[in-house]
């Protein structure tokens, strides 16, 4: 069966993220952090991996970054 998402990326909100989370003067840090309170636990680093693309994200912490975000999950999927 082949992959929704085929090619290195490893899902397709990393770069809403990035651009949301910049938007928002948070650092990875920061956000990592923001996670937390939700339970959700994603380091800096995976963030960062999130952001280029190159982790995959589950459903609950797409929800937890929505939070964490302040935003809509639908604008986590928003195209550039």
């Amino acid at each position: 069966m082949a992959r929704i998402i085929d090619g290195q990326e490893q899902n397709i909100i990393g770069k809403n993220v990035k651009r949301i989370r910049i938007e928002k003067g948070l650092s990875q840090k920061t956000l990592s952090e923001r996670l937390e309170t939700f339970a959700v636990y994603i380091c800096r680093g995976s963030i960062s991996r999130i952001e280029n693309r190159t982790r995959t994200v589950s459903d609950i912490e797409v929800f937890g970054l929505s939070r964490s975000l302040g935003v809509s999950v639908d604008q986590l999927f928003e195209s550039a």
